[in-house]
């Protein structure tokens, strides 16, 4: 409601004021500026809000008034107030509750003034209010949850005001569909690409109001190689391949301290992965070690402790750089990666009490990484060399057999892979030049993206809730977590994670308990580093 419209409602409203009455109240219920009647009072230029009312007032209109704010309980003096008209006035902000004690208020006109600022509670109590303009300020938005509690609404105007659309007005898009009021918004001032376009007129899913974030939570002693998670008897754990200090290391949850303690640590020099197994009730952990062999270690129940119960092909297993677990024809296996010239990545399923080799594979290419995926319904293994571009095996009669290499792909140190939208997407870890995205086109993997890195040994996607993430480790700068963009299918830049915490990050995993999730950096050159997750609305 314009300026107009409200005096042609004034008028019908006070009728001793249209007929030129000028009947005053008793000494001291009229203010000095003040013209009043039995029922109404209008106010002009005074310095201040006018206190000394009758309180059987029903109809009050202040104008160019010197209060620079409406303040708590301004108005507890006339609580029979029906009609209330602040208009070309200094204000500039409304507090909480500056209409305490109204219940009876049905409308409230607050237009032309120079109100930037308005409390998310200044409307608290109004519940018989039915119309209300904040038509003509200089709001650029308002707050959440101001009309909450309104529910006799049935016009609101809010237009003349320099809204800036984004996220900080998706609630109130989200808003007004709800309602049985006929609500009147005018046009965005800001951001440029949505100038002057109405806001009735903007669709709510085009604001991106929700944002992810990393927080240190805890540091967990001595450096790692890598980091990897498992469940067992209905609780998450991680174990940490520790290579200094000799050891996988295997963390749980303390309820009581709310942090991570040590459970148990397997003697285990050289260490460069712990690979867990987890089968019913017994527990088996690979230790893959660079010198004195690699060695399984089991826990036939819960209550008991790990022990080693075997060596694992001594004479195959040379120069290990990396472990995976695999599941082939219904049998676990492990996959151990071999760096050494002279060896050979070896698969070794399980037969009996033991694991023993089944297959030798890619001799001689100095393997640094593999990667376990599924494609087209078959289990695929991928690997890396420093000799070659990866090349990717398929399960086939038995055994893996090469299927294709992936071009455009050299000195690639690691790969990951993910899905999302039914698509298959690959990780390409180089240590110099820039690390690749690649997706699987249903005969090979092909570029889609690049990211600039230097000194990466890892770039690791992670799935945490609904998100999909991705983090691009550095040795020599922050590393770079990433978000993909489910609209545009690519990588967009989220986070920077670095020094004095992280540095030379080497692997990452996630868990969740309890609603919580956390995500853990195995550092080689300081502590492995603990974050959690938190979600921000960018709305409120």
């Amino acid at each position: 409601m314009g300026g107009a419209g409200i005096l042609l409602l004034l008028l019908l409203l006070l009728p001793e004021v249209r007929m030129g009455v000028s009947w005053r109240p008793p000494k001291g219920k009229c203010p000095l500026s003040c013209s009043c009647s039995k029922d109404s009072a209008l106010c002009e230029g005074s310095p201040d809000l006018p206190e000394n009312f009758s309180p059987t007032l029903l109809s009050l209109s202040l104008v160019r008034t010197g209060a620079t704010q409406v303040k708590t309980g301004s108005f507890l003096r006339v609580p029979s107030l029906h009609l209330l008209l602040l208009t070309f006035n200094s204000f500039s902000v409304i507090e909480d509750d500056a209409f305490a004690g109204l219940s009876h208020l049905q409308y409230l006109f607050i237009e032309d003034n120079e109100i930037g600022s308005i409390s998310k509670n200044a409307l608290r109590g109004l519940r018989s209010l039915s119309h209300l303009s904040l038509a003509n300020n200089h709001l650029e938005t308002l707050p959440r949850f101001l009309f909450r509690g309104l529910e006799t609404l049935t016009h609101v105007d809010l237009r003349g005001n320099p809204f800036q659309c984004d996220c900080r007005v998706l609630w109130l898009l989200q808003w007004m569909p709800s309602v049985n009021a006929s609500v009147g918004t005018g046009a965005c001032a800001g951001p440029t690409t949505l100038a002057h376009m109405q806001l009735r007129h903007l669709d709510p899913k085009m604001f991106k109001c929700r944002a992810i974030e990393l927080s240190q939570f805890q540091t967990v002693g001595e450096s790692a190689l890598g980091v990897e998670p498992f469940s067992y008897q209905g609780e998450p754990h991680v174990v940490l391949a520790q290579p200094f200090a000799g050891r996988c290391l295997i963390l749980t949850w303390d309820y009581s301290l709310q942090c991570f303690r040590a459970e148990e640590e397997l003697s285990a020099p050289s260490v460069v992965s712990c690979k867990p197994l987890v089968l019913g009730l017994r527990l088996f952990v690979l230790a893959a070690r660079l010198w004195g062999g690699s060695q399984l270690w089991s826990r036939p129940s819960p209550g008991l402790r790990l022990a080693p119960t075997q060596a694992l092909a001594p004479k195959r297993l040379l120069r290990p750089n990396d472990a995976e677990l695999l599941w082939l024809d219904g049998q676990p296996c492990f996959l151990v990666v071999d760096a050494s010239k002279a060896g050979s990545t070896t698969l070794l399923c399980r037969d009996g009490p033991g694991f023993y080799p089944r297959q030798s594979l890619h001799a001689w290419h100095r393997d640094t990484d593999a990667e376990v995926l599924e494609l087209d319904g078959r289990p695929h293994l991928l690997l890396a060399s420093a000799s070659q571009r990866p090349v990717l095996f398929h399960w086939l009669g038995g055994r893996f057999e090469r299927r294709t290499d992936i071009p455009e792909a050299e000195d690639v140190y690691a790969t990951r892979h993910f899905q999302a939208n039914r698509d298959v997407f690959l990780c390409l870890t180089r240590y110099i030049g820039d690390s690749m995205v690649m997706r699987w086109d249903g005969s090979m993997f092909r570029l889609l993206q690049q990211l600039p890195s230097r000194g990466a040994h890892v770039f690791q996607p992670l799935l945490i809730a609904k998100d999909q993430l991705a983090i691009l480790g550095s040795d020599f700068a922050f590393s770079q977590v990433f978000h993909l963009d489910p609209d545009k299918g690519l990588l967009e830049p989220l986070q920077e994670l670095g020094p004095p915490a992280l540095v030379a990050p080497r692997g990452f995993a996630h868990i969740t308990l309890a609603g919580r999730h956390f995500l853990f950096a195995a550092c080689f050159k300081g502590p492995t580093q603990i974050y959690q997750l938190h979600e921000l609305d960018l709305s409120a």
